[in-house]
């Protein structure tokens, strides 16, 4: 909690900062719409014509980002359940043994219109707010807890990860 208030503070003090910590966030989804409604007003465009396009930097350390992404948005604070992020083939790997969670690097949520899902090379990662994967929907229309699907580069089909279980996480509580 002690956390999240000071990440909110220093937004306060010193403006938006140039990455964002995920797990930081109570409602992240909107956090979410809200950049893309940036990147619609933006370039006057409709905000249902928007989807993400990720891009994932381990070559970088967050605090080491001094500038904004020109559009969309860095986040960081993700965790990985069931895989890895190999910075060696810069794609989804297996767990290394007795490594149950592993911190995602930097990643870019650009904003792109009308684009097009790539049809294979990518996993469809669930992203949730805490590890029981479950939530109600809310008066909002959202999900307690899950935030959105994320793709991630993989070698692998899709059905490896999810009979494997592989989600992403804002926060653990063991």
């Amino acid at each position: 909690m002690n956390e999240r208030i000071n990440f909110i503070q220093k937004w306060i003090d010193n403006g938006s900062p140039p990455a964002f910590w995920l797990s930081g966030f109570f409602f992240p989804q909107a956090f979410f719409t809200g950049a893309r409604q940036n990147y619609a007003r933006k370039h006057a465009i409709a905000i249902d014509e928007l989807s993400y396009d990720f891009k994932v930097y381990d070559e970088i350390e967050p605090q080491d980002v001094t500038e904004k992404p020109v559009d969309g948005v860095f986040c960081f604070g993700l965790f990985i359940e069931g895989a890895r992020w190999n910075k060696t083939t810069h794609m989804l790997d297996e767990s290394k043994p007795k490594q149950l969670y592993v911190e995602l690097p930097l990643i870019w949520f650009v904003p792109k219109r009308n684009r097009e899902k790539p049809a294979s090379g990518i996993y469809d990662i669930p992203m949730y707010k805490v590890l029981s994967r479950t939530g109600t929907l809310s008066t909002t229309g959202h999900s307690t807890n899950f935030v959105q699907y994320m793709e991630l580069p993989t070698k692998e089909e899709q059905d490896k990860w999810i009979r494997g279980g592989v989600a992403c996480f804002l926060a653990l509580r063991y």
